[in-house]
């Protein structure tokens, strides 16, 4: 039968997502749309494929985002966040599956009583973190229950990083998703389990370059605790507990950098600039005297201090490139310039790290096992963090519409229905976990 596939956004995470749903349209003869306000980018992303098209579509516009998603039998959005409750209230309207690689939030659960009427499928956290980090860890939760064990420690580390032979700034990162996320990250602090007690984390302590996990075949990465770890508890099923810390990883230098950068008020949404006519030179110095923060530089400056060349690489000394953003904060400035100098190059490569670290009780002794997963992009565009974003969501949309999913209602890939097949799948894609497991003392 002849099927729809609609995808919303064009970015740099849906290259492989594309790639992927043009593939297997031809070989079952389905139909693949993709919908950006941008028609060139899109159009990129298709090529000449007689089973896809580009359109342009701006996403607010009631007639034109109803007129697309009536038509397709499956959605999949890769818009901002944001934009997510626009798309699944047409889903729900039109009575169409609906697939995202972002958080579940409280406007798309105040949907869920229509989804489970209408008998439709909303998959979020669809993606890598969220999305892989859910499907890998709950596969070994259940083995080790399965098995009799007991888990009192759950760790579950993922982060987006520049590949070691790309890696050839003092910052340590390049950037492959959505900028705006970068200097958004951890902005909201952090909610965790540790050792039986509830921990808050602020912002300004969340970048800790000494905090570090070890990576097979990568050495030490600093981690942070992302977001609100506690709603997982209970979602992952691991109620009693000691510790649960969900997190992202890092270079130790970038995070040692990025404590600074917050001291700096470089990450302030409050204060603002005139950027027009303004170098990024003029910018940093600008900022530095307004905020009293010039002796405290020049205290960095003579000892030589890291932060410096991280500075300098961003842009402190650049007179020559110009902002020209109009009224932009101070946060929109360091955006800017991190897109500007932080750039993954057309022959580079990214990298994506996973670790799950679980601690467990079994027939009266105590292990530790450690799976991680290892991804390398193929250049800027066929990027590790595409592939691991996407090929999650195609893979899905294709087992739904083969009927090998099944399921109905609002879910994340929790339960083995949903992530069995598709970390299978992703094996073939070179995706995949090695595990090692140690008895403790």
């Amino acid at each position: 039968m002849n099927k729809e596939i609609l995808v919303f956004g064009a970015g740099k995470s849906a290259t492989c997502l594309i790639d992927y749903i043009i593939k297997e349209a031809g070989i079952y003869k389905w139909q693949v749309t993709v919908a950006d306000n941008d028609l060139a980018l899109a159009a990129s992303k298709v090529g000449q494929h007689p089973h896809a098209k580009a359109v342009s579509t701006n996403v607010e516009n009631i007639a034109a985002r109803n007129a697309i998603i009536q038509s397709a039998d499956i959605v999949i959005s890769l818009l901002p966040p944001a934009l997510h409750f626009l798309v699944a209230q047409d889903c729900v309207q039109f009575g169409k599956n609906l697939l995202t690689a972002s958080y579940t939030d409280d406007k798309i659960r105040s949907l869920q009583p229509a989804i489970e009427e209408k008998k439709l499928l909303f998959l979020c956290e669809m993606g890598l973190d969220p999305g892989i980090d859910h499907m890998s860890a709950m596969q070994l939760i259940h083995r080790i229950k399965k098995e009799g064990g007991t888990i009192t420690s759950f760790l579950s580390h993922c982060g987006g990083l520049v590949a070691p032979e790309s890696d050839d700034n003092p910052w340590h990162y390049k950037i492959s998703w959505n900028p705006r996320n970068v200097v958004m990250a951890g902005k909201a602090g952090a909610v965790y389990l540790q050792n039986k007690k509830k921990k808050t984390m602020g912002y300004e302590n969340l970048f800790d370059p000494a905090r570090v996990t070890g990576i097979p075949g990568i050495g030490s990465l600093a981690w942070y605790p992302n977001r609100d770890s506690m709603d997982y508890i209970n979602l992952y099923q691991l109620n009693g507990v000691e510790t649960f810390i969900r997190t992202t990883l890092r270079y130790p230098q970038f995070s040692y950098g990025w404590k600074n950068i917050i001291g700096l008020n470089l990450t302030d949404e409050t204060i603002f600039y005139d950027t027009d006519g303004l170098t990024l030179k003029d910018f940093f110095t600008l900022h530095f005297e307004q905020n009293h923060l010039s002796d405290a530089i020049r205290d960095i400056d003579q000892r030589a201090d890291i932060l410096i060349n991280q500075l300098d690489y961003l842009g402190r000394q650049d007179d020559k490139t110009m902002i020209n953003k109009g009224r932009c904060s101070a946060m929109d400035i360091l955006q800017f310039a991190l897109e500007q100098k932080l750039v993954l190059h057309p022959q580079e490569k990214d990298m994506i790290v996973m670790l799950h670290e679980i601690e467990y009780l079994q027939a009266g002794k105590r292990y530790r096992l450690r799976s991680h997963l290892i991804v390398k992009g193929d250049d800027n565009l066929r990027t590790a963090m595409a592939k691991t974003v996407g090929l999650p969501l195609g893979i899905a949309a294709k087992m739904i519409l083969m009927g090998k999913i099944k399921a109905s209602g609002l879910y994340i890939p929790i339960t083995a229905e949903i992530y069995e097949p598709v970390l299978n799948e992703l094996q073939l894609h070179g995706i995949s976990f090695f595990e090692n497991c140690i008895e403790l003392s």
